[in-house]
């Protein structure tokens, strides 16, 4: 019985470690060091965009060929959730001074079992430093996408959504809608948009993003 409890011990010891690493802004430090030292070749007859925030953001790859007509940064990172982007938030949107922002957090942050509050809380942040910082910039806060892997917390990740809305309206600023752009005429998500690991996009769920996005832009 001794041994039981000893063995029940070292296991939430051990757990308490991982969660502990796993919420370590440091882990993406490499990462987001290349990304700040990186040089762009830029035509500075256009305005810079800058894309902030999680892996579904890093793996859009070709990112500036959707948008031509803006000089385009991908400042996606790992895994990261809200509180990381705040973390290197002189690295990745400070330095930059984007003429457009646009933000994708979140969905890392419901998975790890965040309240939606609690997320839209250190969103509010994100915003209120940029609108303090670069007041010229152009915020674009963009919802939680749909996922298979993540179906199962669609009702926490509308509810951030839902949150993340209200927050867009009350800060001034453009709130893009890509969780019903991903879904089926049944409220179902699109099952042909994802890699094999049903939670990253391949490009057929990249196209959904950019035509989204660049009807956000048109409107400007």
């Amino acid at each position: 019985m001794k041994r039981r409890r000893f063995y029940y011990l070292l296991f939430f010891m051990f757990m308490g470690i991982m969660i502990s690493n796993a919420q370590d802004p440091n882990r993406y430090k490499e990462q987001v060091d290349q990304l700040y030292n990186k040089e762009y070749n830029f035509n500075n007859e256009k305005q810079l965009v800058v894309f902030a925030g999680s892996s579904s953001i890093r793996m859009w790859k070709d990112v500036q060929n959707y948008f031509p007509k803006y000089n385009v940064i991908n400042n996606g990172f790992g895994g990261s959730q809200y509180s990381d982007l705040i973390h290197y938030y002189d690295k990745l949107i400070l330095k930059q001074k984007p003429d457009i922002l646009f933000v994708y957090e979140g969905d890392n942050d419901i998975a790890a079992n965040k309240k939606p509050a609690r997320v839209a809380k250190e969103a509010k942040e994100i915003i209120k430093n940029v609108q303090a910082d670069l007041p010229e910039t152009e915020i674009l806060l963009i919802s939680t996408k749909p996922s298979i892997l993540r179906w199962g917390l669609r009702d926490k990740y509308v509810k951030l959504n839902k949150r993340l809305y209200k927050l867009s309206k009350r800060r001034n600023i453009e709130y893009v809608d890509i969780w019903n752009t991903m879904l089926d005429e049944t409220g179902n998500v699109y099952e042909d948009i994802f890699l094999h690991d049903n939670i990253h996009m391949n490009k057929k769920g990249y196209d959904l993003w950019a035509k989204k996005i660049n009807q956000v832009l048109e409107n400007k």
